[in-house]
């Protein structure tokens, strides 16, 4: 029996809607985007403030980045119920980094930043060597129907952001598995340290630090560029060069400085109206500016 049963209604539309071409799709995400972002309120503002954050304050460059968070919307739909269609659509000039890394641990760790189409990174990925991804399940209701029957089909192994995870996570790199997380989200109180992301201090889990370090594997951040035209997707892949630091502190420092350097090659695309600097609820801790 269907989980939920009055749901059905929501998953035939995302399928219409996976259905569309690409470039519909993109075109169509970017002037709902566009759309959203003329009405004032936290989201306009939370973009606005996070992009000049970064050395990005123009108008123009917010409404753009606001189309291309649509354009996210819309084509993840397609990237979850039509994937091989949508792999057969990614390229990538960056492969060989991966190889090299593999010639010298069979495990990699991940880290895709909310960077363009995060999914087909990961599903180009996994097309190529086993890959274990952590997800967080969406607070609405309505969505998680969704999720979990993209997940399903994905070709990938999901697990919890929980403890669980992490433990599935030890265990695929030590079966010389990889695995790949989102390290830009903001982790709850006790699993994260204060740390600088584009000048301003953040929250920044502690948990990508500490995999490299327990099992020694390659650390490569990973994105996948939006394409002009709805021609697909560029994956790009760069490693962060040399061993991390033993201390927690100077490890998300270092992370957080690949992840600046990737957002920087198409900012635009970057999701900036994430609430990348609140405060944890609990959190004694001030952040030091």
């Amino acid at each position: 029996m269907d989980r939920y049963p009055r749901h059905d209604w929501f998953l035939v539309l995302i399928r219409m809607i996976a259905a569309l071409p690409l470039p519909i799709l993109h075109s169509a995400g970017r002037l709902l985007g566009r759309l959203i972002y003329l009405f004032p309120g936290k989201y306009r503002q939370r973009l606005q403030e996070n992009a000049a954050q970064a050395g990005y304050p123009e108008p123009a460059f917010s409404r753009k980045a606001a189309g291309e968070a649509g354009a996210m919307i819309l084509e993840t739909c397609r990237v979850w119920f039509r994937s091989q269609e949508s792999i057969s659509q990614a390229i990538s000039d960056d492969w060989g980094v991966v190889e090299s890394a593999l010639a010298e641990s069979p495990g990699i760790l991940f880290l895709t930043p909310h960077l363009g189409c995060f999914e087909i990174t990961a599903l180009y990925t996994a097309q190529r060597l086993p890959l274990t991804v952590m997800y967080r399940l969406p607070r609405k209701e309505i969505l998680r129907p969704l999720f979990e029957t993209a997940r399903e089909k994905s070709g990938l192994t999901a697990v919890p952001a929980s403890t669980q995870g992490v433990r599935a996570f030890l265990r695929a790199l030590r079966h010389e598995e990889s695995v790949g997380l989102l390290p830009d989200q903001a982790p709850s109180i006790g699993e994260g340290v204060w740390v600088p992301f584009f000048g301003r201090m953040a929250y920044t889990m502690t948990l990508p630090g500490k995999l490299a370090a327990q099992t020694g594997v390659p650390v490569i951040v990973a994105a996948g560029e939006r394409l002009r035209g709805g021609r697909g997707w560029r994956i790009h892949f760069v490693r962060l060069a040399g061993p991390l630091p033993d201390e927690a502190q100077a490890q998300a420092t270092l992370i957080n400085t690949a992840l600046e350097d990737m957002i920087r090659r198409i900012p635009e695309q970057y999701l900036w109206s994430y609430n990348r600097y609140k405060v944890p609820p609990g959190t004694t801790e001030k952040p030091y500016e």
